[in-house]
């Protein structure tokens, strides 16, 4: 028994000698990464040790650049913090929804003081706001409200700023610690350090900030918007530089940067080093130390090369020749390059590391830009040659339907800043990002009236649908008699005995009341009477009466056959996003009198198609609550619901347009070619038209048809330079297309062709 213990206790202690010779080493080694994986966890690098280094520097500080101008990553927070008091606001938690429950979505600007100093920008911004639909003089109707005093630049440095920000709007009874507030900035912080301060508290305020950092950004609350110049336009913008046909298989440079290099300071370090990647040849990477009062006190041995290479090469050229821009944040994370590049289709490559990009929560920027890192700069070169040319094309030709749906000028970057905003109030109808990234556009296609895509004309295709089979007519009569004239009734004899003729509707002007139903006549499809408001817009309110995508407007005066009627809805069913119609008008831009022409001549182009006799179409969609956004009118009931066009017409548009429609006689059928120009891009198009279309010119006193004439043409060319100016361009687009159909006059028997009597004279 003694010996077998012995025995027992030999053997263990031999295990043990065993496992401390061969097994050691390896025990020692997985302490020791043990303890370097703690360290890791702890700091970085390892060797920054608090009992090491406690009386001489902050392990977070050791952490930077080594420039001493840099703030630390504690400073940083520490200023986030300072302005971001509500950091974890939420719509949910600092947004106060019962104020848009009964007037809808409604936006008040404070009223501005005497004295108080505007920058340009800040008066573009509220200029913006205040010609919007959303607009309300009345605080009492308002769900948003948007400070007067100027908060774009809150560098101290600056001339722009403006002090007391915080006593000022505390002073302020409608402020209520920034709750349904918006604030705009462009420019936060100043040298060296540019953090997010602004200077005051903007409580729970919603921060719509260019140069947005993704750590001080609140997702879902807070909005990143672009930088803009001060003179950038205020509506309108020039258009993109992509044309049509003008696309070269292969552009001179494939990569570009000219700009500045700082020498020191925060965002040196990715200009510092744009110099490697340059070949000069299809990269070209030119910086200059010229910027600043003392830039020779930093200069290095690179910067008289620089210099003189920088100047070799012109900025525009390189934006109209280059494929890919490197967009490097400056001294803040965004730059003016972000929109110039937008604009010239220079598909923007992005360093500029935790930049929450423009209106990301709506643009799917995957889709026109290179998102880039600022600490794998060299292998940018490589990673955009490696993109397939036919990926080139659809980055140029987003960055240019982005350019031109939410950059090219001030209103559309406000605007668009206040839909995100009102999509967040109902998100189950909020858009989609497929309408945001997609033509026309989020500002163009609202949800309150639909947020299906088969209901709007331009996604047919993408859809796997079609525009129905039936029109519905809509006839207008202002007829001073006041009675029913041979005319209307040829007319609605003519279209009702269409085989794809739905319904007639009569819009009934006139200061009397319509005839009996007994007097009208009996026709096949149902006829209705609408009592309008006598205003030239009443044509185009959606009336719940219509329940067809096509409608055909139709004046009284309108002398049409029904091969005319049948021939165009064909037409007009493979172009349902067009006007398609009989009468056409054009314009051109008179130079001599600086303003926009209007003429009836028969020319060689079109870009009006007069809804005197024409085809568009309305979609038929759910009603939305009255206090939300689709606020009642004054129309005769039933109430309607939303139609597309017709809903542009009278929810897109501001009220002030309306009324100019409706205090300039034949303005409302210029008025809706220029909306559908603006959503399409594309002209309308003409039809074979049996008879030349005139004009008919209601007149009281004999022999004053041509001075009626003549002031019914001067009328709608003065609404055509009005329309201009209000969208800050001319949206019509000319064309030289007319459509006929098949067979139409060639020297083959009548039996062979559909359309015949379409040649009876």
């Amino acid at each position: 028994m003694q010996t077998r213990k012995k025995y027992i206790f030999l053997t263990f202690l031999a295990s043990w000698l065993l496992l401390f010779f061969f097994g050691g080493d390896q025990l020692r080694r997985f302490g020791f990464f043990s303890k370097r994986k703690a360290e890791a966890r702890r700091n970085w690098p390892r060797w920054t040790d608090r009992s090491l280094l406690k009386s001489f520097a902050d392990p977070e500080e050791l952490q930077s650049d080594g420039d001493p101008s840099l703030p630390s990553p504690r400073a940083q927070r520490a200023a986030r913090l300072s302005v971001y008091k509500n950091s974890r606001c939420r719509m949910e938690t600092c947004f106060d929804f019962s104020r848009c429950e009964k007037h809808g979505f409604k936006v008040f600007t404070y009223p501005r003081e005497r004295d108080q100093p505007l920058s340009e920008s800040y008066g573009k911004i509220l200029a913006s706001i205040e010609r919007s639909r959303y607009y309300t003089p009345n605080p009492e109707e308002a769900c948003l409200f948007i400070l007067s005093i100027d908060t774009l630049d809150r560098d101290h440095l600056s001339g722009q700023y403006v002090r007391n920000v915080d006593e000022k709007i505390r002073s302020f009874p409608l402020w209520n610690g920034g709750r349904n507030h918006l604030i705009f900035n462009l420019y936060s912080g100043t040298w060296p350090n540019y953090t997010e301060d602004l200077g005051f508290d903007i409580g729970q305020a919603i921060l719509a900030k260019a140069s947005f950092y993704t750590k001080s950004f609140r997702p879902g609350f807070d909005i990143s918007i672009p930088l803009f110049s001060k003179d950038h336009p205020q509506r309108g913008g020039e258009r993109g530089w992509l044309y049509q046909d003008s696309i070269p298989p292969k552009k001179k440079y494939l990569l570009v940067f000219k700009g500045k290099r700082y020498l020191t300071g925060i965002g040196s370090g990715t200009r510092n080093a744009l110099h490697h990647i340059h070949n000069g040849k299809d990269i070209v990477s030119l910086t200059t130390c010229k910027h600043g009062k003392d830039w020779e006190k930093h200069k290095d041995v690179r910067c008289d090369k620089d210099n003189v290479d920088y100047e070799k090469f012109d900025y525009q050229e390189l934006l109209h020749n280059s494929t890919f821009c490197i967009v490097p944040r400056g001294r803040r994370l965004g730059s003016f390059r972000f929109l110039e590049a937008l604009q010239a289709a220079c598909i923007p490559v992005l360093l500029s590391d935790g930049w929450e990009l423009p209106f990301a929560e709506a643009i799917d920027w995957g889709k026109a830009a290179v998102v880039g890192n600022e600490r794998l700069l060299l292998q940018i070169p490589s990673a955009v040659r490696c993109i397939h040319p036919e990926r080139v094309l659809a980055f140029q030709q987003q960055t240019q339907f982005l350019w031109d749906a939410y950059f090219s000028s001030v209103d559309k970057i406000v605007h668009t800043t206040l839909e995100i905003v009102k999509d967040r109030l109902l998100p189950h109808r909020s858009r989609s990002r497929f309408l945001w990234n997609t033509l026309p556009g989020g500002l163009l296609a609202l949800p309150d009236f639909s947020t299906h895509l088969g209901d709007f004309p331009f996604y047919y295709l993408q859809h796997g649908s079609g525009p129905s089979e039936k029109f519905t007519a809509f006839i207008r009569a202002v007829s001073l008699a006041c009675s029913l004239s041979q005319p209307i009734l040829r007319l609605i004899q003519a279209v009702s005995e269409s085989q794809y003729c739905a319904q007639i509707l009569v819009l009934w002007s006139c200061e009397k009341p319509p005839p009996p139903s007994r007097k009208w006549p009996q026709t096949a499809v149902p006829l209705t009477i609408i009592q309008g408001r006598r205003k030239l817009s009443d044509r185009f309110f959606p009336y719940t009466a219509i329940q067809t995508d096509a409608v055909l407007s139709l004046d009284e005066h309108t002398s049409l056959s029904t091969s005319e009627v049948d021939f165009a809805f064909v037409v007009w069913r493979s172009f349902p996003e067009r006007i398609v119609g009989f009468p056409t008008r054009s314009h051109f831009w008179d130079a001599e009198q600086r303003r926009w022409g209007y003429t009836s001549k028969w020319t060689n182009e079109l870009s009006i198609v007069l809804t005197a006799a024409a085809f568009y179409h309305r979609y038929p969609a759910g009603e939305g609550p009255v206090g939300w956004g689709a606020r009642p009118h004054p129309a005769p009931p039933p109430r309607s619901l939303p139609r597309y066009y017709h809903s542009l017409f009278t929810e897109y548009l501001p009220a002030g347009l309306r009324e100019l429609v409706d205090g300039l006689a034949a303005c409302e059928d210029i008025l809706m070619n220029v909306l559908v120009a603006a959503v399409t891009k594309l002209p309308p198009i003409k039809v074979t038209q049996r008879k030349q279309h005139k004009e008919t010119v209601p007149q009281q006193v004999k022999g004053t048809a041509g001075a009626a004439g003549s002031r019914r043409f001067t009328q709608r060319q003065d609404c055509l330079n009005q329309l201009a100016d209000w969208f800050g361009y001319m949206p019509l687009v000319s064309s030289q297309l007319r459509l006929d159909p098949v067979l139409f006059k060639d020297q083959v028997s009548v039996l062979r062709k559909k359309y015949p009597r379409l040649e009876k004279p």
